[in-house]
């Protein structure tokens, strides 16, 4: 079953043209990543498929139903965690779960019940009675994440969830992420710390200037862009004549240095040309893979971070 269908999305803002015409299918239990840099269309994208925004052309299904002919049924099937804080502040971590839980149609009793269970699972039980300005950083992202998931989603849409949390809490909250998706949870993940994305997702959707650049699974994709670098040193000069077979080939002084979507093979090769050279020792050998950055970089040409 798919948990997402995007047909020929379009969103215009006066003649700004925000998204045009993606096309994009998520299926049930999948964590995808969607990446782009700012101003992509991302925003735009995930606001008309929890019905914040109307598209100018196009649809989008949850689960089946129509955003805009279903909204209600829609909607309930969703969770959403944003970028910007829009909690009150002076709220503690309980209460604003148990609104939530109101909001979305739940007793005041299940609202209590599956607040705890939030506070629990997400390790702020300590903090309950704290008021949410008070929080860290990392325990304000975790609250966002337990909000969304107040009303048991089946599918969880996050917004840059770790931005401007440290390392370690960033760690904490993707084991978290992970446990919801083995237990059966769909997530639509945007982030800009490239290595979340290709750390948690299965597939990656690469969008820029409102189009849908690149889409596939995540190695696939660092596959299809990527090659890996292998520099083997070595303790003397070799000859180069040695190498004059192999393609993509660097030598300089004792630096061997080569690249090929294939590592074994290359090093293999690399390996038999040495013994022809039988007083040259390997002294070192470093393979460097391919990233999901780097595939990125190569089909936006620009890079995340950047402001």
């Amino acid at each position: 079953m798919l948990a997402a269908q995007i047909y020929q999305l379009k969103k215009n803002y006066g003649k700004l043209e925000a998204l045009k015409g993606i096309d994009l299918e998520i299926p049930s239990g999948e964590f995808f990543g969607l990446l782009g840099p700012n101003g992509a269309g991302k925003s735009t994208l995930i606001n008309c498929m929890t019905g914040l925004v109307k598209p100018s052309e196009g649809k989008v299904k949850i689960f089946g139903h129509e955003v805009q002919k279903e909204p209600q049924a829609a909607k309930s099937l969703i969770g959403f965690s944003p970028q910007e804080v829009n909690v009150d502040r002076f709220f503690n971590l309980r209460k604003t779960l148990e609104f939530q839980g109101g909001f979305h149609g739940l007793s005041t009793q299940l609202a209590k019940k599956r607040a705890q269970e939030m506070l629990e699972q997400f390790g702020l039980v300590q903090k309950a009675k704290e008021q949410f300005f008070r929080l860290s950083g990392g325990m304000q992202k975790r609250l966002l994440v337990a909000r969304a998931l107040m009303s048991q989603p089946k599918l969880l849409i996050l917004d840059e969830p770790t931005a401007g949390v440290d390392v370690g809490q960033r760690h904490e909250l993707w084991k978290h992420l992970k446990n919801l998706n083995q237990d059966g949870t769909t997530i639509l993940l945007t982030t800009h710390y490239i290595d979340e994305a290709e750390h948690l997702c299965e597939r990656i959707g690469i969008i820029n200037h409102g189009k849908l650049l690149e889409l596939g699974k995540t190695q696939d994709l660092i596959n299809k862009y990527c090659e890996t670098k292998v520099s083997v040193q070595v303790d003397r000069p070799v000859k180069k004549e040695h190498f004059s077979h192999l393609d993509n080939i660097q030598i300089k002084d004792q630096n061997i240095e080569a690249s090929s979507p294939r590592v074994g093979p290359l090093l293999e090769k690399i390996l038999n040309a040495l013994r022809q050279d039988s007083e040259a020792r390997v002294l070192d050998v470093q393979v460097q893979k391919g990233n999901l950055e780097e595939v990125f970089l190569k089909v936006t040409g620009e890079n995340l971070k950047k402001d």
